[in-house]
């Protein structure tokens, strides 16, 4: 895809969505789930869609919410529900059908005081410490999000007791129901009136950043950063977590700056992305232009996602760092700097991140657990304390407490923030100068991820593959040594292909939201054998749609 030439500059007033026609959109628009496009579908991250596209309407929300109370029962889950919502102009009017649903169902809900926002990590978080020693009883939370996705677009995802994202036989479950809802005429949706839910005894407000702000210092090393007296900014890029910067640094005396305290629906204030949409990308240089801008003015600077599970740092030697960077540096830190880790503690990836975590991982004499796309499939390792760090290419981590327990069981954003201050705070140095150390150990990786286009059946075929449909034995002048289509770590179909040489790989797999398909590539010998790689990646894939004769 071709850099559109406003990538990076701000957003343009004729781009911005009307929110007031998109909340009309989401209240009248009736749906067509005859219509793929219009069903409901759970990705990896929850169902999103935008009301305007008909795919995410109070129909769908409704039918969800019901679903998930029908699937709580079935599981024997009965305890308190934790509810968070983001900044997108959907997450508000989602909340409302959220609680009328739920409350409806008898179910207690757990919201922010006042109706604030809430970001992913923080419901993760309370999910564990609510059901810590508790064998009946527990808890599990809803997060109303997109993510990083475009301002017209909504989202809504469920974590389950566990805390982390749900697995696929949740939401086939919930997904089968909804849809069975909705084509039905939604008569089996309960509800509440939003006014005499909110007052009654099933919604409970409380101030969900209280207890995560209080124990932060139990994950991060916060009188550290605070005796180094770093300059730290941060641009929360209007997302859930903005109101928790000035509580972080009050709480621990420690000086952040917000260089934007904006919450905006349209997020008019972002600078454009490569493709020149609107989109709260925190690893994007391009949608992160406005900190990298004033990187001189910090020792170490941060940005979020809207829901904040996502990072990006910013350095004054690097600008953003590349994401798989960054997840290096954590990991080498981490494991040098945990006394109270066990020796046998592994480290999660996912099978599409930086091959030089491989290599650290080996110097450092610990177990790597590679994972396919999702968080979901790191769960269970850091609820049992067997993974100390998870992270994904796509700037999302989590890692355990100082004393090996686990803090949360989705992407913290928030603390892989913090985390990068410790760095520069405890070595005296920032992330991009440890990276560039690791580099000269390991060696300079270049890694690219690029789309292509590919219809639903191409997509199909894809995600299905056998390593005997790779019939080539070359891959960009070297030999191929592995081609896999399922990860290591758990056995798990990854939905695609990894094809790897000595020197390079490339991953296939097909996107669970547009008509492409991902191609992910990493070579250690340069930009060039970079490129054959991507170019070559793409007619192998090409090789075997034709002989599907699709």
């Amino acid at each position: 895809m071709a850099l559109h030439p406003q990538a990076g500059k701000p957003a343009s007033v004729e781009q911005l969505v009307n929110v007031a026609r998109l909340i009309s959109a989401y209240y009248t628009n009736q749906p067509d789930i005859n219509d793929p496009a219009q069903a409901v579908a759970f990705g990896t991250s929850g169902h999103r869609g935008s009301a305007f596209l008909y795919s995410f309407t109070e129909i769908h929300i409704a039918a969800i919410c019901q679903a998930l109370a029908e699937y709580r029962v079935a599981n024997g889950t009965n305890g308190p529900m934790f509810i968070g919502m983001d900044t997108h102009a959907l997450s508000e009017p989602a909340f409302i059908t959220a609680v009328e649903v739920l409350s409806a169902n008898e179910i207690t809900l757990f919201v922010q005081q006042g109706r604030g926002y809430t970001p992913t990590p923080v419901i993760s978080h309370a999910i564990l410490n609510f059901n810590r020693g508790k064998s009946s009883g527990l808890a599990d939370g809803v997060v109303i999000t997109p993510s990083h996705n475009p301002p017209e677009d909504g989202g809504f995802k469920y974590n389950p007791t566990h805390g982390g994202p749900a697995d696929s036989d949740a939401t086939n479950w919930i997904q089968t129901r909804a849809n069975e809802i909705i084509q039905q005429g939604s008569v089996a949706v309960k509800r509440r009136d939003f006014d005499q839910a909110m007052k009654s005894q099933w919604v409970k407000e409380i101030d969900l950043s209280e207890q995560y702000i209080n124990e932060l210092d139990q994950v991060v090393d916060m009188q550290k950063i605070a005796a180094a007296g770093l300059r730290l900014g941060t641009d929360p890029l209007g997302g859930a977590g903005l109101g928790y910067w000035d509580k972080i640094a009050d709480k621990y005396n420690i000086n952040i700056k917000v260089v934007n305290n904006r919450v905006d629906h349209q997020f008019g204030f972002m600078r454009r992305d490569k493709d020149g949409k609107i989109r709260m990308d925190c690893s994007s240089p391009y949608a992160m232009a406005g900190l990298i801008d004033l990187k001189d003015d910090f020792d170490v600077a941060f940005g979020n996602d809207p829901d904040f599970d996502r990072h990006g740092i910013v350095t004054k030697s690097a600008g953003l760092m590349n994401p798989n960077h960054y997840l290096a540096v954590a990991i080498d830190y981490l494991y040098q700097h945990r006394s109270d880790w066990g020796k046998e503690l592994k480290i999660g990836k996912t099978l599409v991140s930086s091959s030089i975590i491989d290599r650290v991982a080996k110097s450092m004499g610990r177990e790597l657990c590679e994972m396919p796309v999702g968080f979901k499939w790191f769960v269970q390792g850091m609820l049992h304390g067997d993974i100390g760090f998870a992270g994904e290419e796509s700037a999302g981590g989590i890692f355990l407490r100082k004393n090996g327990q686990p803090w949360a069981t989705d992407k913290d954003g928030i603390i892989l923030c913090l985390l990068a201050a410790e760095i520069t705070a405890v070595t005296g140095k920032d992330p991009a100068e440890h990276y560039q150390r690791l580099t000269q150990q390991f060696g300079s990786p270049c890694y690219k991820r690029i789309d292509v286009a590919a219809s639903h059946q191409q997509k199909q075929i894809l995600s299905k593959l056998d390593a005997t449909d790779i019939t080539s034995t070359q891959l960009a002048g070297e030999t191929i040594n592995n081609i896999q289509t399922h990860a290591p770590g758990n056995n798990a179909a990854i939905g695609g292909v990894k094809v790897s040489t000595e020197n390079g790989w490339f991953a296939a797999r097909p996107s669970g939201t547009e008509n492409v398909y991902k191609i992910y590539a990493e070579s250690f010998n340069g930009e060039q054998h970079l490129t054959e790689l991507l170019n070559e990646a793409q007619t192998l894939v090409d090789d075997v749609f034709k002989q599907r004769n699709v």
